[in-house]
């Protein structure tokens, strides 16, 4: 029997909720699991196991050099990756990483209620659930109390449907709310469809098999 895609959807997400928190991530998602951004420009490369110093980067220029690729006009799963590389500079000083969520949050609020307003409120969401995921408990972390979350639910409402926010929504409920976490995933799922590079994501990032059947 040859069942539609709705069908397939319908049967496949079940399969792949079972696999998202049991198999798919190791270590906190937003910090340990690169997204695949193809040919898209983001931050030098940077190792988890970075320390201040390593590879010549000067992180003076990091608030500077992630508003430059976030301002120009970047798709929001290259702005994931970046958000998660300049999370792994910050955490190695607590004067750049607080500088780089205050610019973030200033551009948010000073933005419009358009397209360029709706990435501002989910750029500094991301960032601000991704600082809270970095290693080290007792690290001063300028994120601490802030529901990041709310500000990339209110991105999407902003912006209307979008899988790949609807991606990094699944990735922040990982660990709950379940329902909205349900919901998030679906959204992608569908919408990923006709995106080959979130597919490819959703397919790395949690269950291999249960994904890349839903997504056929």
């Amino acid at each position: 029997m040859n069942l539609g895609v709705s069908s397939r959807l319908a049967i496949g997400l079940a399969a792949v909720m079972l696999g998202l928190t049991s198999s798919a991530m190791a270590g906190p998602p937003l910090i340990c699991h690169p997204i695949a951004i193809g040919q898209g420009k983001s931050l030098p490369w940077v190792d988890l196991n970075y320390h201040k110093g390593d590879g010549g980067y000067d992180l003076q220029n990091l608030t500077k050099d992630t508003l430059a690729i976030l301002d120009s006009n970047t798709p929001v799963l290259v702005r994931m990756e970046t958000l998660r590389r300049a999370t792994l500079y910050a955490r190695q000083d607590p004067q750049v990483a607080k500088e780089l969520l205050t610019r973030l949050h200033a551009r948010a609020t000073n933005a419009g209620v358009d397209d360029i307003g709706a990435l501002a409120w989910f750029d500094v969401g991301y960032l601000s659930e991704a600082y809270k995921q970095w290693m080290g408990k007792d690290e001063p972390n300028p994120a601490a109390g802030v529901d990041g979350y709310s500000w990339v639910k209110k991105a999407i409402d902003m912006r209307g449907q979008d899988p790949e926010m609807e991606f990094a929504a699944a990735l922040i409920t990982l660990t709950g709310p379940e329902s909205d976490h349900r919901d998030h995933v679906q959204k992608a799922i569908t919408g990923a469809k006709n995106d080959p590079l979130l597919a490819q994501n959703l397919t790395s990032l949690f269950n291999r098999q249960t994904a890349a059947a839903v997504l056929k």
